[in-house]
């Protein structure tokens, strides 16, 4: 019933990821109405994020699925999501954020599923409710206590110190996961 070093590593950097990526939560509405948006500038930059990760989901899995490098593609969007995080703080217009959401929509699609096929992968026990409840309850967990930090940082700091300290998580994040290549 317990875990292996590469299921751990995999929770502790999503944990961790996930962390980062719900500091934001419902105060991305708040943010793109301060750069300019209205309410159909969100709702298509929105749209626009959840059409490129599902469309880069189907085209990046079939290019990786035989792929020896999976890990590296795996860091490498952990890494890429850490990056673009930070560049929420250069976002000025409504056309900027539509392609940093885009772009995380490409981050995600490069590390999720692999993520979950390693999970898998790495199970002593595939049909262990407990470790599945782990995986998919966590995000949950982890965001749900993002969200009230992140609406004390913005609310009391600033949005900047707010993608900044989400980009630190999230680079941290990345750096634990890049130990699954160990």
């Amino acid at each position: 019933m317990s875990l292996n070093k590469t299921t751990r590593i995999l929770l502790i950097s999503s944990s961790l990821w996930y962390f980062g990526e719900g500091l934001f939560g419902p105060l991305f509405a708040i943010y793109a109405e301060k750069i300019g948006g209205d309410l159909l500038d969100i709702t298509w930059a929105w749209a626009a994020y959840l059409i490129a990760t599902g469309t880069f989901y189907f085209l990046i899995g079939k290019f990786v699925n035989k792929s020896k490098y999976k890990k590296h593609v795996m860091i490498f969007g952990y890494g890429l999501n850490a990056l673009l995080t930070f560049g929420y703080i250069f976002v000025h217009n409504t056309q900027q954020l539509f392609i940093v959401q885009i772009g995380l929509g490409l981050a995600e699609a490069l590390s999720a599923p692999i993520w979950d096929s390693l999970f898998s992968k790495n199970l002593e026990d595939i049909s262990n409710t407990f470790h599945w409840s782990l995986a998919n309850g966590h995000p949950h967990l982890v965001s749900g206590i993002a969200i009230a930090i992140g609406g004390l940082i913005a609310n009391f700091v600033s949005f900047e110190a707010l993608f900044i300290t989400m980009g630190i998580i999230q680079t941290v994040a990345t750096i634990i996961q890049s130990r699954i290549l160990l």
